[in-house]
């Protein structure tokens, strides 16, 4: 199977005059091609900053970025930002998560689309663009009409879908979602995330989600990882890691989420917050907050272990002999 995107040991660290943070540390995953990824944790947890990592869309002034993160073959950190121009939009695309922000507020929605398809194609005539959206269009369930509308003019699930048609106008091999179901009301979720599949079906693409909705990812995503603190605590296929969670983190997430199925409980949350991330963690990062660690979590970081199942978890219960 083919390898989309390979990322390893990806870390950032934001910097300012006073102090450092480490927002995303060593992280490592493989994306095949039509293959989709939720990528889940609480806010502060450095989903989107691993997602901006990616796209290379961080401040160079403020980020720094280490490890590796290939794309189809080719590495994207350090790539000339010529060559990051060329691929973003044609080959690598995003869908934020309010598409009002990301969209021009005094520009019909034709003039928007046109200037990004002509940033990839230039030579590309009106007709020909409009032929491209009216068809994107069709398949994200849009009328005609919106081609003329402004964004003010449109509800939100709407411009949510002008946002995904935008960023499949030259079929991507790879499209991240950014949250970008998440100030949407349940319905229109839905139906968005119906029309996601039907077109990753469609297209052969790979998919990436950010989010901290878990039903977004058991509805929508073949594998999940679970994010804490910049660190990956636990990767595999969504139906294993949800039914089945290891690590004492995704236990903790799934005890704190609603269900409408099976026997009722009482919600449980996660005791204390997220640490300080200036501040180096010698041990496990969820230590303080785990009711099962021990002396070595809180003395030494656990290795990614792969379990027999495939999926890989970051805690010493699954590996160096540690706490049952």
């Amino acid at each position: 199977m083919e390898t989309v995107l390979q990322v390893k040991n990806l870390s950032v660290t934001y910097r300012n005059k006073n102090r450092s943070v480490q927002a995303v540390r060593d992280v490592s995953f493989e994306l095949q091609k039509g293959d989709s990824l939720g990528i889940v944790g609480e806010s502060g947890s450095g989903k989107s900053t691993l997602a901006m990592a990616i796209l290379q869309l961080l401040p160079d002034r403020a980020a720094e970025v280490s490890g590796q993160c290939r794309f189809c073959g080719r590495e994207l950190l350090g790539l000339e930002p010529r060559l990051l121009q060329e691929l973003r939009w044609k080959e690598l695309a995003v869908v934020f998560q309010k598409a009002m922000n990301a969209l021009s507020p005094v520009h019909r929605i034709s003039t928007q689309i046109e200037d990004i398809y002509r940033e990839h194609e230039p030579k590309a005539s009106r007709q020909e663009i409009r032929e491209r959206a009216m068809e994107l269009f069709q398949m994200v369930g849009l009328p005609e009409r919106v081609y003329r509308l402004y964004p003010h003019e449109m509800s939100g699930g709407m411009l949510q879908r002008v946002s995904i048609a935008i960023s499949l106008l030259h079929s991507p091999k790879l499209l991240i979602f950014d949250e970008a179901t998440t100030a949407l009301d349940v319905v229109t979720q839905g139906q968005i995330l119906e029309e996601v599949l039907r077109l990753e079906s469609v297209m052969h693409m790979s998919r990436i989600m950010i989010t901290h909705d878990m039903s977004v990812v058991a509805a929508a995503c073949s594998r999940t990882a679970v994010m804490y603190a910049g660190h990956m605590m636990e990767i595999g296929d969504t139906v294993q890691v949800l039914k089945r969670p290891m690590h004492p983190y995704t236990q903790g997430l799934l005890r704190s989420f609603p269900t409408l199925r099976g026997q009722r409980r009482e919600l449980e949350s996660i005791p204390g917050t997220l640490p300080d991330l200036s501040v180096q963690q010698p041990g496990c990062v969820f230590a303080p907050r785990c009711s099962c660690g021990d002396g070595r979590c809180h003395a030494q970081q656990p290795p990614a272990v792969r379990m027999e199942d495939g999926r890989t978890v970051a805690c010493w219960q699954y590996g160096g002999g540690g706490h049952e």
